[in-house]
């Protein structure tokens, strides 16, 4: 075994150790008596790897992660959340189960380094890639419910989702953005313009961090890993400032929204209007960067 190959190993081990603890021992063994997940290996096998190595891929096991993660959300979403309508549902399930919030909790999670990866792919970015990860997370769901069950994986989709699920509420509601042009122009000013503050990390996953403003004064500030969560995480921190709920950084969706009182903009001509949302689609994975 090469160093590669035993790096490669240990951190399946680490990721396997981690979510037989989240789901628990159950009823999946190994003939030795040892708890395990069926097709952990392939969860994790990109298919950059499978086609150098004529090896299964993880495509498969993400197509019915896919269904399994939407279903254990909306049960979730439905039992906590017994008074939101249909709408609110459906834009919150979108917030948590779209690809930046699974990567998310991959990234946390060490995913990456679990990741079977073809030689070219190894020698890029694809580690750490939003969708490459995403699609592992979607993986491994559907490896634990092959193994444990449906119970088995909604122990791990709470597991996955449990922090953006602290701002479920912020989630559902209406979207900040038209709500944030309504009060100001009803207000008779002119409507909020958005213009890219800043940008940092890695090339294909960037964040951005976007100011709102009337004019020259900056209502607020969010950042997001797509210009159109970063716009809604500072609409929202106007919101905020307009409510009086001045106290430093908010955190929305996983993404970050600072209040910011007025200060001049250096160059006014970069400030240009964003056009207002459309309507939510029905598919929450394939939008807004997602994948």
């Amino acid at each position: 075994m090469t160093a590669k190959e035993a790096e490669l190993a240990a951190a399946r081990v680490r990721v396997k150790t981690r979510i037989l603890s989240i789901v628990g021992a159950g009823d999946a063994r190994d003939g030795q008596g040892a708890a395990e997940i069926a097709r952990f290996d392939e969860a994790l096998t990109h298919p950059s790897f499978a086609n150098e190595f004529s090896a299964a891929d993880n495509q498969r096991l993400e197509f019915l992660g896919d269904a399994v993660l939407g279903l254990c959300v909306s049960e979730l979403l439905a039992r906590t959340h017994p008074d939101a309508d249909e709408g609110a549902l459906t834009r919150m399930r979108s917030a948590l189960v779209n690809a930046e919030a699974l990567a998310r909790w991959a990234r946390a999670e060490g995913i990456g380094s679990a990741l079977a990866l073809g030689k070219g792919a190894r020698s890029g970015s694809e580690r750490e890639q939003t969708n490459v990860l995403a699609d592992a997370v979607e993986a491994l769901v559907a490896s634990v419910y092959e193994s444990y069950g449906l119970e088995g994986a909604r122990k791990l989709v709470e597991h996955v989702v449990r922090d953006p699920m602290q701002e479920a509420a912020q989630l559902g509601s209406r979207d900040p953005k038209s709500l944030l042009q309504e009060q100001v122009q009803a207000r008779g000013l002119a409507a909020p313009t958005y213009r890219v503050k800043g940008m940092r990390g890695p090339q294909h996953d960037p964040t951005f961090e976007i100011e709102v403003m009337i004019g020259e004064d900056v209502l607020g500030v969010g950042e997001g890993r797509s210009k159109r969560v970063a716009e809604r995480a500072a609409a929202l921190a106007a919101l905020a400032a307009r409510r009086g709920e001045e106290g430093g950084e908010r955190t929305v969706s996983g993404e970050h929204a600072a209040v910011a009182g007025p200060k001049p903009v250096s160059d006014p001509a970069e400030a240009a209007p964003s056009p207002p949302d459309s309507a939510e689609p029905r598919d929450p994975r394939r939008t807004g960067g997602a994948r």
